[in-house]
């Protein structure tokens, strides 16, 4: 099973919509997600700043960032 990290700020009604999207795939077993809120973390802060929510998969392999991109999720999806 794929595993997908998105990176947050606590409080932002961006990360809680991203979140939000991807949630009935990750309850039907599609992925697992990991959610670190970047204020918990200096380097974090320091790397993603205000362009959050970031959504990465394995090896921090940037996916897509402030919104949820249908298309680049797919395309990364279709990847064996």
């Amino acid at each position: 099973m794929k595993r997908l990290t998105v990176y947050v700020r606590s409080g932002c009604h961006l990360c809680d919509a991203m979140l939000d999207e991807l949630d009935p795939s990750r309850q039907q077993g599609v992925f697992e997600l990991e959610v670190i809120d970047i204020l918990a973390r200096p380097e974090l802060e320091s790397r993603y700043g205000t362009r959050i929510p970031v959504l990465c998969a394995e090896g921090d392999v940037e996916i897509c960032h402030y919104f949820l991109d249908e298309s680049a999720l797919a395309q990364y999806f279709s990847q064996p």
